[in-house]
């Protein structure tokens, strides 16, 4: 069963999905939580590249929770920031981890744009409140036009273009602004964040549009 879970994923710096610090049972993928010190399986990503696309998923956090759905990956590791070279759909417990109240105006929330846009307010009456220890839905719709679209518990949160003059202008002020065409490319791979916190993934689903 883990086998055909781990299918179509290796690891970021590796051509064969990672021998240690990922759990794949019960059609999850998941994160064992580790110190980065002593090191866990690392960041891992898809095979196939896509260029427009829809992608959900189903994800659990842990209390303190921080991790991130890439895409649009170039490259695991981007020489400038550090970070994978990917748009992020930040993946956070807001209440606890301290990210949550860095970057500008809560743009390294849950759903966010990580460290370009924040998500929208989220209408809590309706279920979309951030919660930890259940399991939410992810969804991230990315047109040919550059249109992009975050949706966190069947709710929009945020949608903007890739290809605008304000994405740019955003990125010019985010940990990102060093990068040439950041976030631009016309097709890249789909990346999960190893990022030393228990999280737990599953219902992947990734269609090209």
């Amino acid at each position: 069963m883990g086998r055909q879970i781990t299918k179509g994923w290796r690891g970021a710096d590796s051509a064969t999905f990672p021998a240690k610090g990922w759990e794949s049972a019960n059609g999850e993928l998941a994160v064992i939580a580790h110190d980065s010190k002593d090191g866990g399986g690392g960041d891992i990503m898809t095979n196939e590249e896509f260029g427009a696309f829809e992608l959900q998923m189903e994800f659990k956090t842990s209390a303190g929770t921080n991790s991130g759905i890439f895409y649009y990956l170039t490259s695991p590791h981007d020489p400038a920031s550090g970070a994978p070279l990917g748009l992020e759909y930040q993946i956070l417990d807001d209440e606890r981890h301290p990210d949550a109240k860095n970057g500008i105006d809560g743009n390294r929330t849950l759903a966010s744009l990580y460290d370009i846009y924040p998500r929208g307010t989220l209408r809590t009456n309706v279920g979309v409140a951030p919660k930890i220890d259940v399991w939410q839905q992810a969804r991230i719709v990315a047109r040919a036009d550059g249109s992009v679209e975050h949706w966190l518990n069947g709710v929009k949160v945020l949608d903007f273009n890739r290809k605008s003059d304000d994405y740019k202008a955003h990125v010019a002020t985010s940990k990102f602004k060093a990068t040439p065409g950041f976030g631009e490319a016309d097709k890249g791979h789909i990346l999960l964040q190893d990022h030393g916190d228990a999280v737990a993934y599953r219902s992947i689903k990734i269609r090209p549009l």
